[in-house]
């Protein structure tokens, strides 16, 4: 497959000064088929977002039970950490383009269902339910192939711009989804949202389709059907791997302040729903500044140690929102957080794409998802069952000290992750 020579430099040899703080657009620019996966996927994305806000005002709606919104996120978890290991394994046995195509057309189907029962005036709670869940398994099968697929298309040296570009397209989804969503289904119904989903999802259809055949390199020999227990041994014998995955856990679990907003916001700000909406934008805003000047992410080589120090700064900036007692100040350690998660993901989905071998990227992001999915709603149960045990601030300030001391255990116990070079990466 031809690949594109990096461009990131000037006629003098240097870094332009725009490309060293803004987001490196450098793999937008030389690379066609990433240029269009990744607006494709910019588009998808914020549909998706629009039709998750939309479900949980339909069911609400019908039920008038926060219980049963509540059930619309077990609905997509299940499936999400049960198929994203076969998604990854499936990835890696099949054609990825096929499999991108393949999944991303029974998301818009299910979209399309969402829009022509409402249109019909079929109004039931298990559709609902049962098209959150199939989406949930099209997602699983879909990010790991198309995750695969960014280290084919690119250079090594231009999988953090990537990723960072990639991380931005997830935080201003998360952020501006929702609130068009809102709008959407408080001006023209349910309908409209998820017929607009629909459309969107022609993006990321039309990018799967123009991209050439993706079928992952197993080297000489037959092909063979890939095993999800053959990934996890490979993990296994990949300590720099492994330490992707714990240091993401221990920021995850140990330090995930979310579920305690609604009563933060009241015993601390003596606030309300308003505040508690501020507090949930908070880390997302942060997130999206940090991808929008995430172009000093490309100079950096020792990927390790920026996910140690980045880690880090997420459990120190979360025990300090547990210190503040003023509003503003709380959101800012907030946005802190967030843009430390933003530095963190890049790096960590960079070694995985640039120090596994192709024929065992599908699975490695399988994992990837099982443990992004899993991890936060884990981080949820220990916050709130440490909160009622104690207090809230015990639990957000012990969770942020926590997260430190555990990802500083980690990185002296296994030193060679610090050393990690960008320019000779090892798993």
């Amino acid at each position: 497959m031809r690949r594109v020579a990096p461009t990131t430099t000037s006629e003098k040899g240097e870094i332009p000064l725009r490309s060293r703080i803004f987001a490196d657009l450098t793999p937008l620019r030389t690379s066609p088929d990433y240029r269009r996966l990744w607006c494709g996927n910019t588009i998808s994305w914020m549909g998706q977002q629009m039709t998750a806000l939309a479900v949980s005002l339909q069911v609400y709606a019908l039920t008038h039970s926060t219980f049963s919104v509540g059930l619309v996120g077990l609905c997509a978890l299940v499936p999400l950490v049960v198929f994203g290991l076969y998604g990854g394994a499936i990835a890696d046995t099949v054609d990825r383009r096929t499999l991108g195509l393949y999944s991303a057309a029974g998301a818009t189907a299910m979209s399309l269902t969402l829009a022509v029962a409402a249109l019909a005036g079929f109004h039931r709670v298990w559709l609902l339910y049962g098209v959150v869940a199939v989406q949930a398994v099209c997602f699983a099968m879909n990010s790991p192939a198309r995750s695969s697929m960014i280290p084919r298309l690119l250079p090594a040296e231009q999988l953090p711009a990537a990723n960072a570009l990639n991380s931005l397209t997830s935080n201003l989804g998360l952020m501006c989804g929702p609130m068009l969503g809102g709008v959407i289904v408080g001006l023209w119904g349910y309908q409209t949202a998820y017929l607009i989903d629909v459309v969107a999802f022609s993006g990321s259809l039309y990018a799967m389709w123009r991209l050439p055949s993706m079928r992952p390199d197993q080297g000489e020999g037959p092909r063979r059907r890939a095993s999800v227990l053959d990934g996890l041994r490979f993990l296994a014998t990949r300590p720099n791997l492994r330490m992707t995955f714990f240091s993401d856990l221990a920021a995850m679990v140990l330090a995930q302040p979310r579920a305690l907003f609604p009563a933060v916001a009241v015993l601390w700000f003596d606030g309300d729903a308003k505040t508690v909406g501020l507090l949930v934008a908070a880390p997302a805003v942060g997130a999206v500044l940090g991808g929008l000047f995430s172009g000093w992410l490309g100079g950096i080589r020792r990927h390790g140690l920026a996910i140690l120090l980045a880690v880090a700064s997420w459990g120190a900036a979360v025990a300090s929102f547990g210190l503040s007692r003023q509003l503003w100040l709380g959101l800012f350690f907030l946005a802190v957080a967030g843009c430390a998660d933003t530095v963190s993901m890049v790096f960590r989905s960079t070694m995985l794409q640039a120090a596994t071998p192709d024929a065992m990227r599908g699975r490695l992001q399988g994992v990837f998802i099982v443990v992004v999915a899993g991890g936060p709603r884990l981080g949820d149960f220990l916050a709130g069952s440490v909160s009622d045990l104690t207090s809230p601030a015990t639990a957000v300030i012990g969770g942020g000290l926590a997260c430190v001391a555990v990802v500083t255990v980690l990185g002296l116990a296994r030193r060679g992750f610090a050393r990690y070079d960008a320019r000779a990466p090892r798993a």
